[in-house]
């Protein structure tokens, strides 16, 4: 085996899924790319995962969430981690993934989303749940680019995927195109959990690419409760900058 892979990285080198570039190992991205990338750490809010600018929101070492996750009981999850700012330097990344037919990039976010994580695997969750798309989008598209990510993350964390539990039942208009309100509004009944003898009783993480104003996530986490899921934690690749 070891000999058969010498002679495709030979033939076929890995390259960096980024820039192009001839990679000595296996990793996905060059240390240039790498370091463009607005990775995210602590200190940030617990709950919802957003970076804070500095670490005078931490006292004492206290865990702190933001105003708005304090304020307001917004998020129906336990908490959310992404890997990185959505930005000029990432945003290809997830492009490709879900537009250009990318799909093996998924395996090297997927290492990505399993470091950003490590807060989630803390709590021992029992199931990943990818956001879904409706099944018009997914003719047009011929894969579900979170599958493909809870697909090799399940890999890594040795946690079952399920793709059939949670569907979308509406074709609603593509978030990006939309208001924050409106999103809202948008994925109303939108989610639909049509097996709950899998959700019950079970600690479930919703993986998605990218996540905005968190309504999708909002979406499927409310029918997930619904059907009587234990405790939701989300998991993306990315998030917008506030």
């Amino acid at each position: 085996m070891k000999i058969l892979n010498a002679i495709l990285n030979l033939l076929l080198p890995p390259r960096c899924i980024k820039c192009g570039k001839i990679l000595a190992a296996k990793n996905g991205l060059c240390p240039e790319c790498f370091a463009k990338i607005r990775f995210i750490s602590a200190p940030l809010c617990y709950k919802c995962g957003r970076p804070f600018l500095s670490d005078k929101n931490l006292k004492f070492g206290v865990v702190q969430c933001c105003g708005e996750c304090l304020q307001k009981k917004r998020f129906l999850f336990e908490l959310q981690r992404s890997a990185f700012i959505y930005d000029d330097e990432s945003k290809d990344l997830i492009l490709d993934l879900k537009f250009r037919d990318k799909t093996g990039y998924a395996e090297t976010l997927a290492g990505l989303l399993y470091s950003a994580g490590a807060d989630i695997w803390k709590e021992n969750p029992d199931l990943l749940i990818p956001v879904p798309i409706h099944r018009l989008r997914l003719l047009q598209r011929r894969y579900n680019q979170s599958a493909l990510l809870a697909d090799y993350l399940a890999r890594k964390v040795n946690i079952q995927t399920d793709c059939n539990s949670l569907i979308r039942c509406r074709n609603t208009v593509p978030q990006v195109q939309l208001s924050g309100s409106a999103r809202r509004n948008n994925l109303k009944q939108a989610f639909e959990v049509i097996k709950p003898q899998n959700i019950k009783g079970r600690k479930i993480v919703l993986i998605d690419d990218v996540s905005t104003t968190g309504s999708t996530l909002n979406g499927c986490a409310k029918v997930l409760h619904r059907a009587g899921a234990a405790k939701i934690y989300a998991l993306t690749l990315a998030r917008t900058e506030d």
